[in-house]
């Protein structure tokens, strides 16, 4: 490609906040749940790069068309894939495109096609523009894409915090994380947390009903905790997991959780777990198809443990990310760990977002 840098680059990252910046050096955008990607076009040359620097195009052919339509002949952009079902983005049919099989990735990109949404201008032409100030990138964006439609979008951008803060509240609803602002005399900086960004943070008490061993250390360390909450019908729901541990804590936890494993199936309800898949129930140990073969396998607790953790999105009846463990709740009984605890933002309609 005959551009003023190749691919791969790293993206810009955003280090986190619990509140929008304040002052007049900041535009606040949306914060996509999607994949983010870098877009290098040269003529007919495209290619599509993942935040890890690996090809993406291949999982994605149905953008290549509009790509080539919406943007100039030579040009480096950075955005995000999202797929929208309902009105609201669907990162599991993100993830479900992650197929070795071509024959399948060509019927769901005929089923659930992605969209790409644009946010920022590194190269032009002969120009490379990552040291040019963000207000100045952004300008140059809304002009090549003035006349831009369906897949492709131009992402909202606005100055007013005040508004910002108000997407904060009503963008949740479409499965957004949040907010991202970024200065206004900001170079792209590859590979930096930069930019900030806000996200939705709330706590919930969960069932800790089991654990997975970590991959690199089975019967020493702990991988995952599995989360669990209890439906308005009285099952023991699967939610998802808490994973984000040291390896210090990894350790830790096999000997505090060894109590908890004698006799853990005993009156346990998902001692019959393997049957979950015919009964619709969310347990774990059932593979999904973009589990890739990896190893389900888990290992029950006695119930009784309860944990407090952090997330940000739970729709669909569980978790979209892994939570962020807090702090264990020894004074709370499991049986009131129910999914009355859980907020769910108001629904909302993508076209919403860009019509704002």
């Amino acid at each position: 490609m005959n551009l003023p840098f190749q691919p791969p680059l790293e993206p810009m990252l955003a280090k986190g906040a619990k509140a929008l910046p304040r002052g007049d050096g900041w535009i606040y955008e949306p914060k996509w749940d999607g994949f983010r990607v870098l877009i290098f076009r040269d003529g007919d040359a495209l290619y599509l790069q993942s935040r890890g620097r690996k090809p993406l195009l291949r999982y994605f052919p149905e953008v290549r068309g509009p790509l080539l339509a919406a943007l100039p002949p030579r040009c480096v952009v950075d955005g995000e894939l999202v797929i929208a079902r309902n009105g609201e983005l669907d990162f599991d049919a993100l993830q479900m495109r992650l197929h070795p099989a071509d024959s399948r990735i060509d019927m769901l990109a005929e089923q659930t096609p992605a969209q790409v949404v644009a946010f920022d201008l590194l190269a032009l032409g002969d120009q490379d523009l990552r040291p040019t100030p963000f207000a100045e990138r952004r300008a140059m964006l809304e002009s090549i894409l003035s006349a831009v439609s369906p897949p492709i979008h131009l992402t909202p951008a606005t100055r007013d915090r005040a508004l910002a803060a108000d997407w904060f509240e009503r963008f949740e609803g479409a499965g957004l994380d949040g907010v991202v602002a970024k200065g206004t005399g900001a170079a792209y900086e590859p590979g930096k947390r930069v930019m900030v960004k806000v996200k939705h943070d709330r706590t919930a008490d969960c069932v800790v009903a089991g654990f997975r061993w970590h991959k690199n250390g089975p019967e020493t360390l702990v991988g995952s905790l599995i989360l669990a909450l209890y439906a308005d019908d009285g099952r023991l729901q699967q939610i998802g997991v808490a994973a984000s541990f040291t390896a210090a804590k990894r350790a830790e936890l096999v000997s505090f959780l060894e109590p908890w494993r004698d006799d853990a199936l005993d009156g346990h309800p998902w001692a019959e777990w393997m049957q979950a898949e015919q009964h619709g129930d969310r347990r774990p140990g059932v593979g999904s198809r973009w589990s890739g073969g990896k190893d389900l396998s888990w290992q029950p607790l006695r119930l009784g443990l309860v944990a407090e953790v952090g997330y940000n999105h739970f729709d669909g009846g569980r978790l979209r990310h892994p939570a962020h463990f807090k702090r264990w709740r020894h004074d709370k009984p499991h049986t009131d760990c129910t999914q009355e605890q859980v907020e769910v933002a108001p629904p909302m309609e993508i076209q919403e977002i860009f019509d704002a």
